[in-house]
């Protein structure tokens, strides 16, 4: 009987590698997938590994320009935070992937995918709801929902004693249990000693940043420019969206900028306990948003703000392909027409401050602003009656509490 073809999203990881193993113990004939969105990697170290561990096929997919430009770069133009907090860094990257996954099973044959997400967690909503958008005649094989697996592998420990059995070299080991996973927006920790929200991440646990505590004494000053909510340059040099995100990845980093510890709600339903670093698009946001002050009327900061979460939420449970997604992101160019200009900011020991900006496209008048008016730009007794007219509700609501 003719073996099934199964991509199965790669990372060379714990979870993915005994997965690997165990499709192809089970008779599929597994086709490794990477999708290279800046994670660290010697791609063809990953390949002789997942060779080695059964894989018939290897692919790796270079998405790291696409992944910056039209997913974290739109993330940033919403200034999207989830739960007020989360950059979002591994829920943009799901969707991209998985758009990987898709285009490598139409050119290879495969009728299966496969991902390493458990049970519990967001990823497998992320992967399986982007298939269902893109591709759904494609069918989910998710091991860690499936008895046979979860039984024999029940957590951490199992995986990493039938990697050994199996003479997979993997990154985890008992003394550092917990599992990370990292592209250029981001790097997130999560489970073992990390699952108790008491307990204080290890010193030695972070791998992008260093301790705010031992970063310069002395601030770092950058100047960023935005063409339509975009960052172009830095320090007045012209980047891709990649190369501007590593530039202030590194910026971010020297100066302790990103980290992130939390408790948030995920989709399925729990609370769970992430920590995160996310140097760059940090500065990128914290830029963009000073610039919206300056380029954008009050009321559509109000419903950017109004659907910020929306979008977040939207991110954060999978849903990038959908329809709602697709208005939202045509809000949000429209919103940007005007978003140019540039931002000068000062970093220092984690912190990040508008040391000031500009912009061609500025509705900020300092005729009409300023206290020392003399040009009538601003008559100052047209408030009365606009107080007057504000105030009548609020009269009109206090008679009525006096009855």
């Amino acid at each position: 009987m003719a073996r099934e073809k199964v991509v199965l999203a790669y990372s060379g990881g714990l979870d993915t590698s005994v997965i690997l193993k165990w499709l192809d113990l089970k008779g599929y004939d597994v086709v490794a997938f990477v999708a290279d969105v800046g994670q660290e990697g010697d791609w063809k170290a990953v390949e002789e590994k997942a060779m080695k561990s059964g894989a018939k096929e290897f692919y790796v997919a270079d998405l790291k320009e696409e992944f910056v430009r039209d997913f974290v770069f739109t993330a940033v133009k919403f200034n999207a935070l989830y739960e007020g907090r989360y950059y979002l860094g591994t829920s943009l990257a799901r969707p991209i992937i998985a758009k990987g996954i898709i285009e490598t099973a139409k050119k290879t044959g495969a009728k299966y995918f496969a991902h390493g997400a458990t049970g519990k967690g967001n990823d497998q909503v992320r992967f399986e709801l982007t298939a269902a958008a893109l591709a759904p005649e494609l069918k989910a094989i998710v091991p860690w929902r499936i008895p046979e697996f979860y039984n024999v592998i029940k957590g951490r420990k199992e995986a990493m004693e039938f990697a050994a059995e199996h003479g997979i070299p993997v990154k985890a080991t008992v003394s550092k249990p917990w599992s990370s996973d990292d592209n250029v927006m981001h790097i997130s920790f999560e489970a073992g000693i990390l699952e108790d929200p008491a307990a204080t991440p290890p010193a030695d646990m972070f791998e992008y940043t260093v301790s705010p505590k031992n970063a310069p004494d002395k601030g770092t000053v950058i100047e960023l420019e935005f063409d339509k909510g975009v960052a172009v340059k830095l320090n007045g040099k012209a980047l891709s969206p990649y190369e501007m995100l590593k530039g202030t990845n590194r910026l971010g980093a020297e100066n302790g900028i990103g980290r992130v510890d939390m408790v948030e709600s995920r989709y399925v339903g729990m609370k769970s306990r992430g920590v995160y670093e996310t140097p760059g698009a940090t500065i990128l946001m914290a830029a963009h948003r000073d610039l919206e002050g300056l380029t954008l009327d009050g009321s559509v900061i109000n419903l950017k703000e109004t659907l910020m979460p929306r979008f977040a939420g939207l991110v954060y449970n999978g849903y990038w392909y959908s329809g709602e997604m697709d208005c939202l992101r045509a809000l949000l160019e429209e919103s940007q027409r005007y978003v140019t200009g540039k931002v000068k900011l000062e970093l220092y020991k984690g912190n990040i401050t508008c040391m000031g900006r500009e912009s061609d496209y500025s509705l900020y008048d300092m005729m009409v602003v300023s206290m020392d008016d003399d040009h009538g730009a601003y008559d100052q007794s047209d408030a009365t009656g606009f107080i007057r007219l504000h105030s009548l509700p609020l009269k009109a609501n206090a008679k009525r509490e006096k009855k």
